[in-house]
C-alpha cells in the first residue's frame, strides 16, 4: 500500500463522511543533539479515517523549528493501518520540510509541506494552533471532516 493511499483515503472519507472515528494520542517535544544541531523535535500523532480498516496511526516528527535554515528541517512519517484486511506493513518516509504561508481561504494561515525523499505523495498541514496539526489537500483547501484529520502534540 502506498502513502498515496493514504492521501486518496483521507480525501475519499472526506467526502463520504468517513467511517472511522478520529482520534488524537499524547506526543512529546525533545531536543536534537546529534552534531551539534540545536533545532527543535516535535511529534505529532494522530488517527485518520480509513474506508477499509479501523484507522490509520500517523505519526509525524519535524525537526528543526519554522526559522531553521532548510538542512536542519527534516521529518519522518509513519502510518501503521489498524485491522487492515491486507495487513499492510506501516510505512515509513523521511524527507525535507517547508514552511508555506496561506490557504485557499486564510492568506495567513501557516502551512508545513512535507516533501519525502524519493518517491511519495507530499503532505501539507496547516498549523491550526502550537499543539495542532490539520492535514490539508495540496490547493491548500481543508477536508470536509477537518477535525478527523488533526494532529496533536504535548
Amino acid at each position: 500500500m502506498q502513502i498515496r493511499t493514504l492521501l486518496a483515503s483521507a480525501a475519499t472519507v472526506a467526502v463520504l463522511a468517513g467511517c472511522a472515528s478520529g482520534g488524537s494520542q499524547t506526543q512529546s517535544g525533545t531536543a536534537d543533539s546529534s552534531a551539534g544541531m540545536s533545532s527543535n523535535a516535535v511529534t505529532y500523532e494522530g488517527t485518520l479515517p480509513c474506508r477499509s480498516c479501523d484507522g490509520i496511526d500517523l505519526t509525524v516528527n519535524l525537526n528543526g523549528t519554522e526559522s531553521s535554515p532548510a538542512s536542519q528541517r527534516t521529518f519522518t512519517l509513519e502510518a501503521d493501518y489498524m485491522n487492515h484486511p491486507q495487513n499492510p506493513d506501516p510505512e515509513q518516509y523521511e524527507g525535507q520540510w517547508e514552511t508555506m504561508t496561506g490557504t485557499a481561504v486564510d492568506p495567513q494561515a501557516t502551512v508545513y509541506e512535507l516533501t519525502p525523499n524519493g518517491e511519495g505523495q507530499i503532505y501539507y498541514f496547516q498549523k491550526i494552533d502550537d499543539r495542532t496539526l490539520e492535514l490539508i489537500d495540496p490547493q491548500r483547501r481543508r477536508f470536509e471532516n477537518g477535525q478527523m484529520l488533526r494532529l496533536t502534540r504535548q
